[in-house]
């Protein structure tokens, strides 16, 4: 065939592959056409390696119409696409395993599976675990350590491979077939919500639940003094979860010690000055929910956090000046605040006096203190 003519039929087979079948073939045409689409292999009259190992690259199920396979060319196949392992006509470990990497669920087409070629295809695929002929319990445990989550799929589920699963997430509890106390210790270890997938409570499991997460709490069906101390000792707002009757004075004080805003969760009638007293000085700004906001309660909330004098009632010289000595103290420059309080006692002599003595007017914006004009002149 003359190379003009040659030219024209690449360009034909080119644009359109399959009139490889009605036209002159020579190797290169051939070569071209199965580099547009591997598939018309069936039509090439002489194949060689070359041609096929094309083919396959371009897609791997053309390996159904090669006619002499080779390993070399059934890799190339299933590296392209696992699935045209169901194509290969002599597996060999190479070749299946080079296929279940492309593809976890060509392990289906699998003849002869191996533990290395199951553990590849599910590292692919965990939902290959499902094609997995004979699930032994070495294969379900490396299963489980490439991915926890073929938990689910296992058939034959044992003790070792329950406890392997819920040490990486608890909540794989969910899927374990047969619990036993241990298996639920290991999950709520790992995540104490897992507790709400425990069918059998003992103490023991929803203590080290609430220990884990305080909040699993919500979980316990019968709420023992020890676990609700231990729950508010790792989360105080896990409180709100503490039934009525359980909010003793003790856990109460825990709750707050480790989360001053927990006071919310106590009823009113409840939270005693010493409770109260405990949730500022962890946070300040628990003083929004006092009632009785005594001096000391107040200076407790302003040490922890200034911004809780949002939360008091500066009507009388006492707080006023309470508010003034911690502003000071703390070297706090709110100017407003600073200003409105003295605007508000400038007839106490007090708090005037405490004025003079620690030379406010350098903090004060005179333009706001139109009372206080004499004062600032005989300073």
């Amino acid at each position: 065939m003359n190379k003009k003519l040659e030219l024209k039929l690449i360009e034909k087979v080119k644009k359109d592959p399959y009139c490889l079948k009605h036209i002159y073939q020579t190797e290169r045409i051939c070569l071209e056409a199965v580099k547009e689409n591997g598939l018309v292999l069936k039509y090439v009259k002489d194949q060689t390696e070359e041609l096929c190992l094309e083919a396959v690259k371009n897609d791997g199920n053309a390996l159904e119409y090669v006619k002499d396979q080779t390993e070399k060319v059934c890799l190339e196949a299933v590296k392209q696409n696992g699935y045209a392992l169901r194509y290969v006509k002599d597996q060999t470990e190479d070749v299946c395993l080079a296929a279940v990497k492309q593809n976890g669920y060509a392990l289906g087409d699998v003849k002869v599976q191996t533990p290395a070629i199951c553990l590849e295809a599910i590292k692919q695929n965990r939902h290959a675990l499902r094609y997995v002929k004979e699930q032994t319990e070495d294969i379900c445990l490396e299963a489980i350590k490439i991915n926890m989550y073929t938990l689910e799929l296992i058939k034959d589920q044992t003790e070792a491979i329950c406890l392997e699963a819920v040490k990486r997430d608890g909540n794989l509890l969910v899927h374990v077939n047969d619990q036993t106390e241990k298996i639920c210790l290991e999950a709520v270890k790992q995540n104490g919500g897992a507790l709400g997938y425990v069918a059998k409570q003992t103490e023991a499991i929803c203590l080290e639940a609430v220990k884990q997460n305080g909040f699993a709490i919500q979980y316990v069906k019968d709420q023992t003094e020890e676990i609700c101390l231990a729950a508010v000792k790792n989360h105080g707002s896990a409180l709100q979860y503490v039934e009525n009757k359980n909010k003793t004075k003790n856990i109460c004080l825990e709750a707050v010690k480790e989360n001053g805003l927990a006071l919310c969760y106590i009823e009113h009638q409840n939270r005693r000055d010493e409770i109260c007293s405990e949730a500022v000085k962890q946070n300040g700004l628990a003083l929004f929910y006092v009632r009785n906001k005594t001096d000391e309660i107040c200076s407790e909330a302003l040490k922890n956090n200034f911004n809780a004098y949002r939360y008091m009632n500066i009507d009388n010289v006492t707080t006023a000046l309470l508010v003034l000595n911690i502003l000071l103290q703390h070297k706090h420059k709110d100017e407003k605040l600073l200003t409105d309080i003295i605007k508000t006692f400038s007839e106490d002599k007090e708090v005037i006096d405490f004025y003079t003595k620690h030379k406010l007017w350098k903090h004060v914006n005179f333009s706001m203190l139109n009372d206080l004009v004499e004062y600032s002149m005989v300073i």
